[in-house]
């Protein structure tokens, strides 16, 4: 039965460049949307055009209808992790609190437990997908695509590989024919089992090294081997990028120091050898994203635009941790797509609208006349459709095109009274198309979790777990 959703709809329609979705903002403030008995959206417009075939369809009402958000970028084996003091920048907080942490979801009652937090976490903010970094134990693994199809949410996941490491890591760590092996066998086990499809499925697979320093010259090469022999199933790539910069002993240099690189992009574009020479195959393409990417050089950014590798930006967990502030408008303009990821745990919050006010805050402050007003269309299309196209899988969801699977939030803002003060009380510009912009402000900046009432994937509600 087709079931029609009444209410102020936003989104960006098409699949525009991300520097010129402005002009892709849809706005229709009594707006309806037609959901197929498949899941499918059939019909999108203002509630007065509904079409004569659906007039009798039972109508759902809610303030505002949004499509999913989509989290680039979150740590399952982090989930308890948020707020959580390391006394330090990156890797002093990985060696203080990551790797502890990360070292319980070997313990199988533990990780079920943290799999149906995690999936909890994700309803309740509206998380419909996300690119998920696993945990190093694939009893974890097993846990959460259990819950996450139980919820009937999406997820692209992938154990954390680590073959070398600090001490407070070694519990994490295997050979590297041992972390070849337990990938190769989640692709096996995991990748697309709901569908058999990767252009539809819920479930899907990724080879997922912690970072270059986790691996050595001998893992990349495997892996770029491992990653070429399952590109045509639809696998993909994550990873962290140029995070912490810290003078001397951070991430970076830390590094170029160990590879003798000339650039981090480098050890993942199979260029990991001594004064960047190939020595394996690359593992960037347009199912390939990077975390956070704080710190590229020019050529890194034309790089991942020219592979058509993503990056998801985690300014939540950037300001946690110190580790500076990606340009925006020059990544942008580089041509690479630009997704957000909460970065669950140092990022504290789950909700992406809150990353994306972290987002306008921290660009709005970039020194002298790299500071800008990132517009609010902007800010909808890096909280949706920017992340499925991170994930490659833009033709299903990311916004409400007719045609693709109905994933969408409803908000009534009655639900957290500060967004329904600031919505029905807040001043507006006299100019139309003005006061739609400054409305999707307010209403990305104030969401929180209790106004999100619904979330639908492929036009069904999703369930989140009892703990």
């Amino acid at each position: 039965m087709t079931q029609v959703y009444r209410a102020h709809v936003f989104h960006i329609e098409g699949a525009p460049a991300q520097s010129e979705v402005a002009a892709h903002l849809v706005s229709i403030p009594d707006g309806a949307m037609a959901v197929d008995a498949h899941g499918r959206i059939v019909w999108l417009g203002p509630w007065g055009d509904l079409p004569e075939a659906y007039v009798d369809a039972p109508v759902t009402r809610a303030d505002y209808l949004i499509p999913g958000f989509v989290d680039a970028h979150v740590h399952f084996p982090q989930s308890y992790a948020t707020a959580a003091h390391g006394g330090g920048q990156l890797l002093e907080w990985l060696d203080h609190c990551i790797f502890p942490t990360e070292s319980r979801f070997a313990d199988e009652a533990f990780a079920s437990r943290a799999a149906r937090y995690f999936t909890r976490r994700r309803v309740a903010a509206g998380t419909t997908a996300a690119m998920v970094f696993g945990s190093a134990f694939p009893v974890a693994q097993d846990a959460l695509y259990r819950e996450t199809l139980a919820a009937g949410l999406r997820v692209v996941s992938g154990r954390g590989v680590q073959t070398v490491g600090p001490a407070a890591a070694s519990a994490l760590m295997t050979s590297e024919a041992e972390a070849l092996k337990l990938v190769a066998e989640e692709i096996d086990r995991w990748h697309a089992i709901d569908t058999g499809d990767p252009r539809t499925a819920r479930i899907q697979v990724g080879i997922v090294p912690r970072f270059s320093l986790s691996v050595t010259a001998g893992t990349l090469a495997a892996m770029g081997e491992l990653y070429d022999s399952v590109r045509d199933r639809g696998v993909y790539f994550h990873s962290h990028l140029n995070e912490n910069n810290r003078r001397g002993d951070g991430e970076i240099a830390a590094v170029l120091g160990s590879y003798g690189v000339e650039a981090y992009l480098d050890t993942y574009d199979g260029r990991f050898l001594p004064g960047s020479k190939v020595g394996g195959l690359s593992l960037l393409g347009r199912r390939s994203s990077l975390a956070h990417a704080v710190h590229c050089q020019p050529r890194e950014l034309a790089r991942l635009a020219e592979t058509g590798t993503s990056i998801a930006h985690c300014p939540t967990s950037q300001l946690f941790l110190g580790s500076g502030t990606m340009p925006w408008r020059a990544t942008v303009d580089s041509g690479v797509n630009v997704a957000l990821g909460t970065d669950i745990g140092a990022g504290d919050e789950w909700l992406i609208s809150r990353v994306a006010g972290d987002c306008y805050k921290v660009h709005i402050s970039e020194p002298g006349d790299a500071g800008t007003a990132v517009h609010p269309a902007e800010l909808l299309f890096a909280a949706t459709l920017a992340g499925a196209r991170a994930l490659d899988m833009e033709h299903a969801f990311g916004n409400l095109d007719v045609g693709k699977d109905a994933d969408f939030l409803l908000v009534e803002t009655a639900r957290w009274e500060p967004l329904d003060g600031m919505l029905s009380m807040g001043i507006r510009s006299q100019d139309e198309a003005q006061a739609t912009l400054e409305e999707l402000f307010t209403l990305l900046m104030g969401l929180r979790q209790p106004a999100i009432s619904a979330v639908f994937v492929q036009g069904r509600r999703a369930v989140a777990p009892e703990l």
